[in-house]
């Protein structure tokens, strides 16, 4: 069981630190869509929601307070969401159902996040193969 956890752990800390890579070397490109689409912070927000996934993904990797990774990962994602998924804003049809697949594509995330912190909450070092224990301990 432990190895499956691992194996869980690295497939979805990787589409977080791929993410985050992407984040941070091309911010620029980045911000001028996420201006385009109405997010806020500009480069700043883009640069931050990249250190804010490479960060959550290295703690859910590395079962390193794995708990407070995924929260990070979920609520990076939560506005993520809202402001660059935005389908109900697009008029064309294409776009709207790419939009819609990345928001809902975006959902099951922040669900597998959620999932990720409950686990490493009440199992702990139970899981296997971490490096500390939780700070947040749901019985």
């Amino acid at each position: 069981m432990d190895t499956v956890f691992l194996i869980a752990r690295i497939l979805v800390a990787l589409i977080f630190l791929l993410s985050a890579v992407g984040h941070l070397t091309s911010a620029d490109a980045m911000a001028q869509y996420a201006n385009y689409k109405g997010a806020p912070g500009g480069k700043s927000g883009v640069i931050l929601s990249g250190i804010a996934m490479g960060v959550g993904g290295l703690m859910i990797l590395l079962g390193f307070y794995g708990e407070i990774g995924a929260l990070l990962i979920a609520a990076t994602l939560i506005p993520v969401t809202f402001f660059m998924h935005a389908f109900w804003k697009e008029t064309d049809a294409q776009a709207r159902q790419t939009e819609q697949i990345s928001f809902n594509k975006n959902l099951g995330l922040i669900g597998g996040a959620l999932a990720l912190f409950l686990l490493f909450a009440s199992q702990g070092a139970a899981l296997g193969l971490t490096i500390t224990e939780p700070l947040i301990s749901i019985a």
